[in-house]
Parts: structure tokens; C-alpha cells; sequence
């Protein structure tokens, strides 16, 4: 959802997804010297509604803070942006609850950091509601993802997570509703009326095969196959069927050894017609639910459905077909990629022939302002020469590790690069020390998608379980989806990609920092003056950032 209000000189535009409101803030571009002078930032004070009615007020809080007030505090605490202005045009609020009801009242904040002046006269004063993930075609999971987080290090004194004990607190915060959403999926199945059929590469969570055991208990037909090829997960994917008591249900997925059985999704059959898709990025594994980012995305759309299933249903009938085989196949179900058809749902299987990566490549390249683009391993050369164009799209690249090759692609200065990263204990001043979780090899990003001039009325999302690799395209079981036209989608993936990018980028520029002046950055304080604004009105990307996501350009 999104909406825009103007006071005067003042806008601010807040895009709404289900767990996250993103505030654009604006200044008319003729006069923004003068109303902007003297400007210390942005106090944002959060009001949540029910039924018209205020149920909570307060200002929303950040991280850093002036360097000579409230000296002292306890290392890690986020501080109200009324006493310790937000010094950006943009502020993202990840604390919603889905289905809800916002007023943001942004106040332009002046004076001097022991004697604010809030100007109240020019604020704005935006209603919003965020998205409700179960409503319409599409429902749309993040986990969050941000285990190595100082929301965790505060929220927890214990930070091991017992991957056993998916209700225990802290495998609920990590789970930010991406389990339970799962298991209601499979739970849907509940008579002899329904079936399930489904395509794993790793299929090794217990209390998730325990919800396809009560599914079959309750009737229904359950159908799985899992990769039984892989090293890592052949043997793991068999021993949690034997002990879930469902390997009756299963088959191990054969065919070239050299090629993953990289498919994660689940179909929900009613009365023999699939009804919905569950897919994503979303192992069946600890790490995959609990740890690293995922999505898990529902398509509640019988075409989709129907198309998932006549692929699921080669890979059932003969479980040992190899990729050669499998790609004419894969490719007369989707026959052409020349255009993504208006307001549309795409779904692409793979292994396949066709130019599947130049094709994604293009997309991009079609781009006219935002790009954001996950990456859980390297970046493939067809994208690395879109990336590195010099134009004006700004293209945000969010990375699991960084690579030796990282910068060479950051030639345009709209191209800003990330990788993931965590503070270590007294690494940062002012912050706690993070932890992950230990449950994963990817450690922060494992999510699988892109997106495409997301904040357009025609924006594009790509999502599935491909790595944007070769291998993923002519030799492995995959499956993506292109969404094309649907604004609710595309702000719910923004808003989380925006999130996790947001999270990570603090961490990995203080450590290229740290790593190229060793002691040169040791203080992280706003500022005293108005001197951080001119650069969000210069040319380049941060005034580009300011005018796309205000819906200015």
C-alpha cells in the first residue's frame, strides 16, 4: 500500500508491507536551501489504530546519537528520534504488525543537539495500512533473517537458539511467522479430500515432517520428493522421513549427480483441482526457515497451481530423468520468454536450454529507476555487465559473501553493493557484539529474487529458488515465479529487502572502512548541523534515492 501527503514545502510518502512501513520524505526541490537550513533531522512519532481509536503512541526510536548527549548509556540502545533526529530523507519502521492500521507524524527537527526545536507547524502526518500476509493471490513470508542483529543481542541474554524447539522464543523471533505459515500450509491438507505434492532439495526438519505425518493421519494424500543425490542432503533428507514415519510417501529424486535437486515448493490439491503453490526460497531445514533470510510465497491461483503440478508430476513419474531429458520438456510448458505479459503470473521451470539467464539479464536492463537484487553466491557475468553501466537506476546488491571481485563491479556510483556481516563484541562503539546461529553454510542471504522497478505501477518480481546461476538455468530442478504488475507484491518484497539491505549495509561499510583506514572510523555520531542534507540534493545517488522513493521521478 501506498499513500503521499504534502504540507507546504514538506511530503512524505510511505510505502506499506506487511511487517515494514518505509517513509520518503521530500522537500520542494526550488526551495529546499532555505527550508532545509538549520535542519537536524527528522523526529517520527508512531500512533498504531483500532477502529479510529489510538492504541499506542510514541516516537520511533534509532540508533545513533549526538556525541555530547546522553553520555553514558548502556551500549546497544536505540534512542527517540525527538532527542536524536533521523539524518536521512528515508526511514524505515520494521516493527508493524501485519493487517494494522499507522499515523507517522514526521517533524522537521532544528536547533542545536541540547536544545531541539521540533517545528510542528511543518510536519507531516500520513495514515497508512500495512498488508495482511493471508489476503489475496498472493501471500508473501520473510523470516527476519537478522539473527546477528542488536535487536536479538538486547532481546535475548541467551543467543543459541535450540534448533529443536521451534516454539522457544528465540526460534519464534526468528521465524517471524515463516514456519507457522508453512505448517498451516501443510495443515490445510486435512481430509481425504486433499493432497499435497511436493519438491525438496533439503527435506530434513523434523517438527515440519511431523506436519506432513498429521496430514496423512487426517486423510490426505501426501507425495514428496526430496534430492537423493546431494553429498550434503541425500542421507539427512531420508533419515528425517524414516523418523517423521512418512518415507512411504516419498521418493528420492535421482537423475544427474552433478546437477541439484533445487526445487522447494508444495502444491495443495482440493477435490483433484490444485488450488495453491507454496514456494520460495525456503529449505526445509533450520537454517533455511529459522537462520539465513528466506521468503516462503503462496499463490493461491489454480493456473499456477495446475503448471506447478504437470512439472511435479515428470519429476514423481519418472524420479530418475536426467537434465537432458528434462529440458525439452521444461521448455515446451514455457515456450517463449519474449515478453512478461501485463498484470501477469510466470511460472519458469527449469533445467532448461533457452538463454534463461540473458533473459533475466535484459529485465534488469530494462530497469528505469530501482533494481534490488539478492545474491546467495557469486554474481554471474551477465549480470556483472548490466550492474556496472553508467546510468542513473540505482541498483542495490545484497550478497551472502563478499568477493574479490565485489568493487570491480561498483563502478557506477548508483550501484551500491553489500555483503553480509556482524559486529564482533567492542567492535562498534556503542553497539553489543551480534551471533548467528550456527544452523547455516549461507550465513546471512539466502534469498532468490529480484526486483525491477519495484516502486512503479508496473514493477516486476522474480522470485524462486534458482541462484541466478548457469547451473540453475540448464542442469538443476528449479522453479521461479515472474510477477509482474502487482504493486502489493512488489512493496511487500521492497520493504524486506529494503530491511535486510538497510541491516547489513551498517556493518559491511565499517568493516571496508576498517579494513582500508584500520582506525580511522571510530565514532558514529550524527551531526551537529545542517551539514548532512546537501548531499540528498546533489547529483547522485543519494538525491536519486530521495526523489524514486518519493515518487518524484
Amino acid at each position: 500500500m501506498r499513500e503521499r501527503i504534502v504540507n507546504g514545502p514538506w511530503s512524505v510518502r510511505a510505502i506499506a508491507g506487511a511487517h515494514v512501513v518505509l517513509l520518503a520524505i521530500n522537500v520542494d526541490e526550488s526551495r529546499w536551501r532555505d527550508v532545509t537550513a538549520g535542519l537536524l533531522g527528522f523526529a517520527i512519532e508512531r500512533s498504531e489504530l483500532d477502529n479510529s481509536k489510538v492504541i499506542e503512541r510514541y516516537w520511533l526510536r534509532g540508533m545513533k546519537k549526538f556525541e555530547d548527549v546522553d553520555r553514558g548509556i548502556s551500549p546497544g540502545t536505540p534512542l527517540p528520534l525527538s532527542e536524536h533526529p533521523a539524518q536521512t530523507f528515508q526511514w524505515g519502521d520494521y516493527t508493524p504488525k501485519p493487517g494494522r492500521t499507522y499515523v507517522y507524524r514526521v517533524v522537521p527537527v532544528r536547533g542545536k543537539p541540547k536544545n531541539l526545536v521540533l517545528d510542528n507547524d511543518s510536519s507531516v502526518m500520513i495514515k497508512i495500512q500495512t498488508e495482511n500476509e493471508e489476503a489475496g493471490t498472493h501471500a508473501v513470508y520473510f523470516n527476519r533473517g537478522v539473527a546477528a542483529s542488536q535487536a536479538y543481542a538486547r532481546k535475548f541474554l541467551d543467543p543459541n537458539p535450540d534448533e529443536n524447539n521451534p516454539d522457544s522464543p528465540q526460534m519464534k523471533w526468528l521465524s517471524r511467522g515463516l514456519y507457522e505459515a508453512l505448517l498451516n500450509f501443510i495443515g490445510l491438507a486435512s481430509s481425504p479430500e486433499h493432497k499435497l505434492r511436493g519438491s525438496f532439495y533439503e527435506f530434513r526438519y523434523l517438527p515440519v515432517g511431523l506436519a506432513f505425518k498429521r496430514a496423512i493421519e487426517a486423510g490426505a494424500d501426501v507425495q514428496i520428493l526430496f534430492d537423493g543425490v546431494s553429498k550434503d542432503y541425500a542421507s539427512k533428507n531420508s533419515s528425517m522421513a524414516s523418523q517423521a514415519d512418512i518415507f512411504d510417501n516419498c521418493r528420492p529424486r535421482l537423475g544427474n549427480k552433478s546437477a541439484e535437486k533445487h526445487n522447494k515448493f508444495l502444491i495443495l490439491i482440493e477435490n483433484n483441482k490444485p488450488v495453491a503453490v507454496w514456494t520460495g526460497s525456503t529449505n526445509i531445514s533450520a537454517g533455511g526457515i529459522f537462520g539465513h533470510s528466506n521468503v516462503g510465497h503462496i499463490v493461491r491461483d489454480t493456473v499456477t497451481a495446475q503448471k506447478y503440478l504437470d512439472y511435479w508430476q515428470r519429476l514423481w513419474e519418472r524420479p530418475d530423468l536426467k537434465a537432458a531429458v528434462l529440458r525439452d520438456l521444461d521448455e515446451k510448458q514455457t515456450q517463449t520468454l519474449k515478453n512478461v505479459p501485463p498484470k501477469s503470473i510466470t511460472a519458469l521451470f527449469s533445467p532448461r536450454e533457452l538463454p534463461t539467464l540473458d533473459w533475466y539479464a535484459d529485465l534488469m536492463d530494462s530497469a528505469r529507476q530501482i533494481v534490488c537484487f539478492t545474491v546467495a553466491f557469486t554474481i554471474h557475468p551477465v549480470f556483472q555487465d548490466i550492474l556496472k553501466k553508467e546510468n542513473n537506476v540505482l541498483r542495490y546488491v545484497l550478497k551472502d559473501k563478499s568477493s574479490p571481485n565485489d568493487q570491480d563491479i561498483c563502478r557506477d556510483r548508483d550501484l551500491v553493493l553489500v555483503a553480509g556481516s556482524k559486529f564482533e563484541k567492542g567492535e562498534f562503539p556503542g553497539w553489543l557484539g551480534e551471533q548467528l546461529t550456527g544452523f547455516n553454510r549461507n550465513l546471512y542471504i539466502h534469498d532468490k529474487f529480484m526486483l525491477v522497478d519495484p516502486l512503479s505501477d508496473d514493477p516486476i518480481v522474480v522470485t524462486g529458488s534458482a541462484n541466478f546461476s548457469q547451473a540453475s538455468t540448464t542442469e538443476n530442478d528449479e522453479n521461479m515465479l515472474i510477477i509482474r504488475g502487482d504493486t502489493r507484491v512488489a512493496d511487500i518484497y521492497f520493504g524486506e529487502f529494503m530491511r535486510i539491505f538497510d541491516h547489513v549495509y551498517a556493518r559491511y561499510i565499517w568493516k571496508r572502512l576498517q579494513n582500508k583506514i584500520p582506525g580511522e572510523i571510530t565514532k558514529n555520531f550524527l551531526k551537529p548541523d545542517s551539514s548532512w542534507v546537501e548531499a540528498n540534493f546533489e547529483d547522485g545517488p543519494k538525491s536519486r534515492r530521495r526523489q524514486y522513493f518519493a515518487g518524484e521521478k
